[in-house]
């Protein structure tokens, strides 16, 4: 789930000359010497062991509380770390990081109501065909959809074949969060483009946050004041916001978006393996096996990519 303005969904490779350059001894340099894969697999650990907290956060918060104190404290981190500059962006940028806080408030909105409602293993299986489904219709190679029709496989043996038992208001939660993490790719690679650093996303996550505050007040009113349930909450978003997205951020400087998307499916093995070591979620072998087909998926997209690299000159900064 996820997190600058690389450009559009593409096929073709994304060069660092693309995007704003970034400073040496920097953290985002630390970060990027994981390379684009390692960020995107970082990134999803991370994302699904915090969504998995959330879920033992939900009784004292609810689903709505839990989202915006997620995004409350990693505005705040995000603004204090990174000092964005507010002046000097066009109306352009400006329209873009405003479209990228309301994707990714909706996105974590969505999402979370969703696993209020149905586990958390589907709920991720489910959200990911919104990436998949952005990968094929990004994509210009055959190959690409291949790769994209094995995870899918994968995506709904990982769910039992079928959701037909699962809460349908539930279900339509988590597709809903799909496409705006569709959606999230884009305009975060969008907003990379135009801020540097990693000042689109605490900006973006800035107006998500403003966005839910009253919802959140609304759903929950003073138990967002308890001191452990802000403990738990910041964890919540230091885990699954500040972490992630920057990861993601950074690894969207290099990867195509087709390629970043296809790596989402991914997100269903990290998220049942969270689900088993902090709620006690168990694997069927069904389960096993469609975690076996999102990697060999995954692992395919990732040869492509670099074997596409050696061939086609990155573009030039624009």
């Amino acid at each position: 789930m996820s997190t600058s303005s690389a450009a559009t969904p593409s096929s073709s490779p994304i060069s660092v000359t693309d995007h704003a350059p970034i400073p040496a001894g920097g953290a985002p340099r630390r970060f990027g010497s994981l390379g684009p894969v390692g960020l995107v697999l970082a990134g999803g650990i991370s994302v699904q062991f915090g969504g998995a907290l959330a879920v033992t956060l939900m009784p004292r918060a609810g689903a709505l509380g839990v989202v915006t104190l997620r995004l409350l404290a990693a505005a705040v981190i995000l603004m204090l770390v990174c000092r964005p500059r507010l002046r000097g962006h066009s109306r352009t940028d400006w329209g873009t990081v405003i479209v990228f806080g309301v994707t990714m408030g909706a996105m974590n909105g969505l999402f979370y109501e969703s696993v209020a409602r149905i586990p958390l293993g589907p709920a991720v299986t489910l959200e990911v065909l919104g990436p998949l489904a952005l990968s094929v219709l990004a994509s210009r190679r055959a190959i690409n959809a291949l790769w994209a029709g094995l995870a899918l496989a994968g995506v709904f043996l990982l769910g039992g074949g079928g959701f037909s038992d699962l809460d349908p208001v539930g279900v339509a939660f988590a597709l809903g969060a799909g496409a705006m993490w569709a959606a999230y790719i884009v305009f975060s690679a969008r907003t990379g483009r135009r801020f540097p650093q990693a000042d689109g996303l605490a900006l973006a996550m800035a107006v998500a946050a403003l966005l839910f505050l009253p919802l959140g007040i609304v759903e929950s009113g003073s138990k967002l004041l308890n001191p452990t349930t802000l403990a738990l909450g910041s964890a919540v978003a230091v885990l699954s916001s500040v972490l992630p997205y920057t990861l993601e951020l950074l690894a969207l400087r290099r990867l195509p978006a087709s390629t970043f998307a296809i790596l989402m499916s991914l997100e269903p093995a990290i998220a049942a393996t969270a689900g088993f070591l902090i709620l006690d979620q168990t694997l069927a072998p069904t389960q096993a096996a469609a975690i076996a087909l999102v990697i060999g998926a995954s692992m395919g997209a990732v040869r492509t990519q670099v074997g596409r690299g050696k061939t086609t000159a990155p573009r030039g900064a624009s």
